[in-house]
């Protein structure tokens, strides 16, 4: 047995800080160095006062699952549509697919887990091409 890698993270000690999006901020939950980069994991929520805008693009991952942990966000996207998640609701985003963000609660909490940690976000014209 080991415990290399083994990592615990509590809510009372959370520190989010800003990261992709301005209109959200990030809590670390310390999955990338645990696991020498193949995974990352986020709590992300709503920034008070801040202005809300999302262009289309995609992530280049191998996997992306968003649980939403309270309130609402509504994303469209490429062959999909509109999809709105609610507290409970759950996305996987398949590698590459072309998405945007419409909209969310003031109080708006995610969960999202990507592999790989280090992927790259791509801004495209549109999310149906």
């Amino acid at each position: 047995m080991t415990t290399q890698g083994f990592v615990v993270t509590h809510a009372k000690d959370a520190q989010f800080e800003r990261g992709l999006r301005s209109f959200f901020e990030y809590r670390d939950l310390g999955m990338k160095d645990a696991t020498g980069g193949r995974v990352t994991a986020s709590v992300i929520r709503a920034v008070d006062g801040q202005a809300f805008s999302s262009q289309p693009h995609m992530h280049h991952t191998e996997f992306q699952l968003v649980y939403v942990l309270k309130g609402w966000i509504e994303f469209e996207y490429e062959g999909q549509g509109v999809v709105r998640l609610e507290a409970g609701s759950c996305v996987h985003q398949p590698p590459g697919i072309r998405h945007r963000e419409l909209g969310h609660s003031d109080d708006v909490e995610l969960l999202e887990v990507v592999f790989p940690a280090d992927f790259k976000t791509e801004t495209v014209d549109s999310v149906n091409p």
